[in-house]
């Protein structure tokens, strides 16, 4: 057995009497069933039952006694296996032992170094007025409305509909591309290049002839490197019209009644979220320290578990920005292996976490389980006891317990810690 990884080899043995009952037990049963030429159902001989289903009755003896000698086995010794052994070698002979080798990992068995008053700088940086600005700033877009323009042409930051018709200039004849009531947002970092100078001062009902050439890294692969020419009749033209920063803009994007009143609330919450961004990165050193201090090997399979995890996590970010991940050129097994190193470390981290919440005792109440619950189910727009239901029947439930626990055990280092507090 090799100390510096998770992986273990044992040879099982069940002993021949052992078999032996198990195969006459499987046995009988077939023979109450069986139905076999010359004979009525279950009144044939047992001999020739067992002949005649040998291989059945060989595999069903194999897959109710090997998975209980194994599990026998490893609890004597302590371990506990992590993913599903995989089982070679099998020896099965008439009146000998049935022997079979499993290959499999178990949880690293570590000592837990201390993780109380651990020493560790945190950096509170003040909220800027700036950022507070900002803030307002961001409001009055959000309250931005759009009129119709009919006195000037169009311009950038207009929102410009159309209807168009595009054609892949190397494939006149292919299907062309069309669109009613396009909107375009001239100017808009979003929004290619050419659509925007193409359709800068325009008025409703003109019409403007362009070609498009679409970069290498487009993301939409199915573009890149075409040139499309497009015709585009223009529908209409709206301007935003951004409030201005005073009273009634407080009142409405707020519960509050002035401008200074709206400031104020704002600075709150930019500093609540400081400090909140401000923990996340002390806990985060927290963690590198009970890194430094612990080294042990990790499972493979759980680091192959996390990997398809953030893998997973990359690819939805993806979809719901509307980006296909197959029209991608990215090398997604390089992905996964680069990621490799983070993954490993995550795992461990976990491992020590949960070694530090059963040594203090932490647990989680049923409220708070049920809070996390109410908050996933917010946010994936279905009912709580909908969500319950299906985690519990999947297994996520267990996984968001034991991620959670994990949160609280690093609460506590955080809060059994001597921190540095900086001010910028």
């Amino acid at each position: 057995m090799d100390v510096s990884t998770c992986k273990k080899e044992l040879v099982i043995e069940i002993p021949a009497d052992v078999v032996q009952r198990e195969a006459d037990s499987v046995a009988a049963q077939y023979a109450k069933r069986a139905r076999i030429p010359g004979f009525r159902p279950g009144h044939a001989p047992t001999s020739i039952v067992r002949n005649h289903f040998r291989e059945d009755i060989r595999s069903e003896v194999v897959q109710s006694l090997v998975p209980k000698f194994f599990e026998s086995a490893v609890k004597d010794r302590n371990w506990e296996v992590v993913g599903q052994p995989q089982f070679a070698d099998l020896n099965l002979e008439e009146d000998k032992p049935l022997t079979c080798k499993a290959s499999f990992e178990v949880l690293p068995d570590f000592e837990l170094k201390p993780y109380k008053e651990l020493e560790v700088e945190e950096e509170s940086p003040p909220v800027p007025d700036a950022d507070v600005e900002k803030a307002i700033e961001n409001l009055r877009e959000n309250a931005a409305t759009f009129e119709v323009v009919s006195d000037r042409p169009s311009e950038d930051g207009d929102l410009v509909t159309i209807n168009y018709q595009g054609r892949d200039a190397g494939n006149p004849e292919g299907q062309p591309v069309e669109a009613k009531d396009a909107v375009v947002h001239l100017g808009d970092k979003q929004t290619v290049a050419a659509f925007t100078e193409n359709l800068r001062s325009v008025k409703p009902g003109d019409v403007r002839e362009f070609q498009v050439t679409y970069p290498d890294d487009y993301p939409q692969k199915s573009l890149t490197g075409k040139t499309y020419s497009y015709k585009a009749e223009v529908q209409s033209i709206k301007k935003k019209v951004v409030p201005p920063a005073d009273d009634e803009l407080a009142k409405s994007v707020s519960e509050c009644t002035t401008l200074e009143e709206l400031r104020a609330k704002l600075r709150k919450d930019l500093e609540e979220r400081a400090q909140r961004r401000t923990e996340m990165a002390t806990k985060q050193k927290l963690v590198e320290q009970l890194l430094q201090a612990q080294e042990f090997p990790v499972p493979e399979v759980m680091v192959e578990g996390q990997l398809d995890r953030k893998l997973e996590r990359t690819l939805t970010q993806l979809l719901a920005q509307g980006i296909d991940p197959r029209e991608t050129d990215v090398d997604w097994r390089k992905v996964r292996e680069d990621a490799r190193g983070d993954a490993e470390k995550e795992v461990r981290a976990s491992l020590i976490l949960e070694k530090i919440a059963e040594a203090e005792g932490l647990e989680l109440t049923e409220e708070e389980v049920d809070d996390v619950i109410r908050d996933l189910a917010r946010e994936r727009h279905i009912a709580p006891a909908e969500l319950k239901t299906r985690l519990t029947r999947d297994g996520g439930l267990d996984s968001i317990k034991r991620t959670r626990r994990n949160q609280k055990a690093l609460d506590f280092v955080y809060h059994n810690a001597k921190i540095i507090r900086k001010s910028e």
